[in-house]
């Protein structure tokens, strides 16, 4: 009699993980790996190169996507981390290479003016109660603005104009260090801060009380108000993160670029919103992980290399990046149902 029992808790346990968020992901990932064997580009694909460029290539999106996730997961949205990417490089650059300081100094300035960014955020949307769509949106504008302001319209390179003539500044060491590899030129260093940034999150959603407060706010704000939570802090403090980890991914674009461009980022946020519906974290808040943000991560990151490799034009990414966002999201709707 204790077998059918067993049998039927084994289906039902199946089911269920079939069923969860992290199935539907891994699902999507494999999918679009097994569309890479199949499309190997000559055996391109094989190459432990393309690999390694595809995580190197993905890393900026998935930090940025770190901040989307815990935004997301107290059923809001970012739509000025693409700006502040943006803003952050160009601060970054002006910094190192135009007023000669060193990494000790502009690292915490260039952080500190993404958590502040964040924070304008944070405080439009927790204390004066505007939606997470309208104040993120007025942010990206602004931020875009001031970087513009800021450098004129013009990239801040190692060029500086010295009366009629141009002088080139050496490229600051922590700008080499960021772009560089180690483990034998097997690992970027901008994946290894991407992976850093995963393990951020996770301590903060799964090992910290912040992180059951924020779910407890996406799965329902005035409940959560009622019980305790302090939701105008918790606002603060998810926005506040996203534009710290904009300001981590700023440095690394200013590094890879070897400048500062005002415009740098453009649509940006549109990648880390697809990383993260694609990986399953639900829209509606309450509900998500930060591993299922690198499995989307992932996914994202391996079909834009597939695309690549095949030479698929950019119109064409886009709009199969699109098509799958918009499965993804009809996907996780038809399971809830």
């Amino acid at each position: 009699m204790t077998e059918p029992k067993h049998q039927d808790t084994t289906n039902n346990s199946l089911v269920k993980f079939l069923s969860s968020p992290i199935a539907r992901a891994l699902f999507a990932l494999i999918l679009v790996i097994i569309i890479g064997l199949i499309r190997n580009a000559d055996g391109s694909f094989f190459k432990f190169e393309t690999h390694r460029d595809m995580l190197r290539h993905i890393s900026r999106y998935g930090i940025l996507a770190c901040g989307m996730t815990i935004v997301i997961i107290t059923a809001g949205i970012d739509l000025s981390v693409g700006s502040l990417l943006g803003i952050t490089a160009v601060i970054f650059s002006l910094t190192t290479l135009h007023l000669g300081w060193g990494a000790f100094l502009a690292i915490p300035l260039t952080l500190l003016a993404g958590v502040g960014c964040g924070l304008m955020s944070g405080t439009l949307i927790g204390k004066f109660k505007l939606q997470p769509f309208i104040a993120t949106l007025a942010m990206m504008v602004f931020a875009r603005g001031v970087a513009k302001y800021i450098t004129g319209g013009e990239k801040i390179t190692r060029a500086i104009q010295k009366g009629n003539e141009f002088v080139y500044v050496d490229l600051p060491g922590i700008f080499a260090f960021l772009n560089s590899r180690v483990l034998n030129d097997s690992v970027a260093v901008v994946t290894i801060i991407f992976l850093i940034c995963l393990l951020i999150s996770w301590l903060l959603l799964d090992k910290l009380r912040w992180g059951r407060y924020l779910y407890a706010i996406g799965g329902n704000e005035e409940a959560a108000r009622l019980s305790g939570v302090p939701v105008r802090a918790m606002k603060l403090l998810a926005y506040g993160i996203s534009g710290f980890f904009c300001a981590v991914a700023g440095m690394c674009q200013a590094a890879s670029e070897q400048q500062g461009d005002p415009e740098a980022g453009q649509t940006y946020e549109l990648t880390a919103i697809a990383i993260v519906v694609i990986g399953g974290t639900n829209l509606m808040g309450g509900r998500g992980s930060i591993w299922l943000t690198l499995i989307g991560a992932l996914t994202i990151g391996y079909l834009e290399k597939i695309l690549s490799i095949n030479a698929v034009s950019e119109a064409g990414r886009l709009m199969l990046t699109g098509a799958i966002i918009v499965g993804a999201v009809l996907f996780q709707g038809t399971k809830k149902r």
